[in-house]
């Protein structure tokens, strides 16, 4: 109700600059996944038409994406060659579209978005970048002309492939290719130190796609090796529901390319749009945007369409032009339409060098080799496993690349849970706080008092590693106070102002802890349990155990409450140590 003529004005300037990228890409990219190139043009035409109603980024220009062109290509090739059988390649390719929008959607409606935040920042700086290489890499057959290349993604098949062929290289193609990627690159950086020149490099891609036809058209350069789009078919999306694989032996293709490609593009989506938003200052709805995504790729599998997502690329163009509302989402579809129906002709001596100098021009955004340095500085935790998608991307294959990536991030997560920080808590002068003694050097032990801090939720997984840390802190505490003669322990007190949760292993951990405590004549004093961890504990009968009078509600407290014991009830500690010496 409060969309007005302005906005109206704004998003149809923004959406005509992005449509003059969005059309080449959409070709180039449909060329990327081995796929006829109108798919990129429906591609971009029936899919923004759905998130524009669905989705709740006013900044998201919706369109294929490289990255999922190239695991398209990846791992539908391994099963079907897009040469020999075009046609099953291109029904398998829908079908993919169709699980992984079901995939999506789902995620979306069962709220289990958390699932793709497993694709940690640098998995996807280092993915990002190695996925960059290979489609770089990639384009060379289209750069030097070559008709025969490898449909392996690694680097080593593919420079050999390269190399191999040094005999039909087409000196022609790759003159015509750098010089297009050259004007390319320099348009860009020309937009990137002139923000206000944005639509410089947003209309360089058409720009050189009627030069390059305009040019192969004239010089008739198609028959002297360069290689051309040729005849594209006019006229709107057909539908496609009935050319949907649902029987083997490609099910399970179509399956896993579905939801390996609907996991990256989401990623890829959800993060630009984040992006954008927080530069607006408005917030969008993950799971919302999940069901948006998921909608628009069923439905585009349902027409004629492959996979698509939120390219950055495109959106940066599309904030940098002013845009208000996705309703300049459907000013593209109408430029893409407009396009279908009447313009598709003069794509015919399009030459496929020019789509190649556009997806490297494009791709080489992705290699951010500013922020794997900055993983480097901050955590080289992080960085090795950037490399290791980088490395897996690049030598062995994009699904190895990703797969190992993650699975490294998964053990950092399951080493965080497994081995959980603990601490020794020292008092700082003139004050009731207490802190980590190794990071707070002027802090000050409480005598006869250990403190320690246990920095993570207790379960099955870190229970055990808990109860042999807290038993070796007591060992390492009782012989330096015995080397030093100072007075003997008597209390171990566990900060759990972090525990958020404890299961039943968790709780027979303390329980064993208590007996061990018990048996050496130390008492277990608990200091700020969480409410669903107090629960836990009384059900479980522990807090009787223990006793609720040894349990405080800061650690101050319950130091104070441990020396008021120790200068009341002063302890002999010879008398103990016979006692100890009698019953072993």
């Amino acid at each position: 109700p409060s969309y007005t003529f302005e906005f109206l004005r704004s998003d149809f300037i923004a959406r005509i600059t992005i449509a003059s990228l969005a059309i080449p890409q959409g070709i180039s990219y449909a060329k990327l996944a081995n796929l006829p190139p109108i798919l990129g043009l429906y591609s971009s035409f029936i899919p923004p038409l759905v998130y524009a109603m669905m989705g709740s980024s006013r900044d998201l220009a919706v369109g294929t994406v490289a990255v999922a062109s190239l695991l398209t290509a990846s791992m539908l090739g391994n099963e079907v060659n897009a040469n020999e059988s075009p046609k099953l390649y291109l029904h398998l390719a829908f079908t993919a579209t169709f699980f992984a929008g079901v995939f999506q959607a789902s995620l979306g409606l069962l709220r289990l978005g958390f699932l793709v935040d497993f694709l940690s920042h640098a998995t996807i700086i280092g993915f990002m970048a190695g996925a960059a290489t290979v489609v770089i890499l990639q384009q060379l057959k289209g750069i030097l002309g070559l008709d025969h290349f490898t449909h392996s993604t690694d680097l080593v098949s593919v420079l050999r492939s390269v190399f191999s062929q040094t005999h039909q290289w087409r000196w022609e193609s790759a003159i015509l290719g750098f010089c297009f990627l050259f004007f390319l690159l320099i348009t860009r950086y020309i937009s990137k130190r002139k923000p206000r020149f944005f639509w410089v490099s947003a209309m360089a891609p058409l720009t050189s796609v009627i030069l390059g036809s305009i040019l192969v058209y004239l010089t008739h350069a198609e028959k002297h090796g360069v290689q051309v789009i040729g005849h594209l078919k006019k006229g709107l999306n057909p539908p496609s529901f009935t050319d949907l694989v649902f029987v083997s032996p490609y099910l399970s293709t179509a399956i896993k390319t579905g939801i390996i490609t609907g996991v990256i593009a989401l990623a890829e989506g959800i993060a630009v749009g984040r992006s954008f938003a927080m530069f607006k200052n408005y917030h969008i709805d993950g799971n919302k945007e999940m069901i948006a995504f998921g909608t628009m790729n069923i439905v585009g599998s349902c027409t004629s369409c492959y996979l698509t997502s939120g390219p950055f690329s495109r959106s940066a163009v599309y904030f940098n032009a002013g845009c208000k509302t996705a309703v300049s989402n459907i000013v593209m579809a109408v430029a893409v339409m407009v396009t279908l129906l009447f313009l598709t002709p003069l794509f015919h001596y399009t030459p496929l060098v020019v789509l190649s100098s556009i997806i490297i021009s494009a791709i080489l955004g992705l290699i951010d080799y500013e922020a794997a340095i900055h993983l480097w500085t901050v955590d080289k935790f992080d960085f090795i496993v950037c490399i290791s998608a980088y490395a897996g991307v690049v030598f062995c294959s994009v699904e190895i690349g990703l797969v190992v990536a993650v699975a490294i991030s998964l053990l950092r997560v399951l080493l965080f849970v497994a081995r959980p920080k603990t601490f020794i808590l020292g008092n700082i002068p003139n004050s009731m706080i207490y802190r980590n003694v190794e990071q707070y050097t002027n802090t000050s032990s409480v005598p006869g008092v250990l403190i320690l801090e246990i920095d993570a939720p207790i379960y099955f997984a870190n229970a055990s590693y808990l109860r042999e840390r807290i038993a070796r802190w007591v060992d390492e505490e009782e012989d330096k106070l015995k080397s030093s003669g100072e007075t003997s322990l008597q209390y171990v007190i566990l900060d759990m102002g972090a525990v958020g949760n404890i299961d039943t292993s968790g709780i027979s951990m303390l329980e064993e802890v208590k007996k061990v405590m018990d048996r050496r004549e130390l008492q277990l004093v608990l200091a700020n349990p969480g409410a669903e961890v107090v629960k836990k504990l009384n059900k479980s009968k522990l807090i009787e155990k223990i006793g609720q009078e040894w349990m405080y509600l800061t650690v101050g407290e319950a130091v104070g409450a441990c020396n008021f014991m120790l200068h009341t009830r002063k302890p002999d500690p010879l008398k103990e140590e016979s006692e100890a010496y009698n019953k072993v």
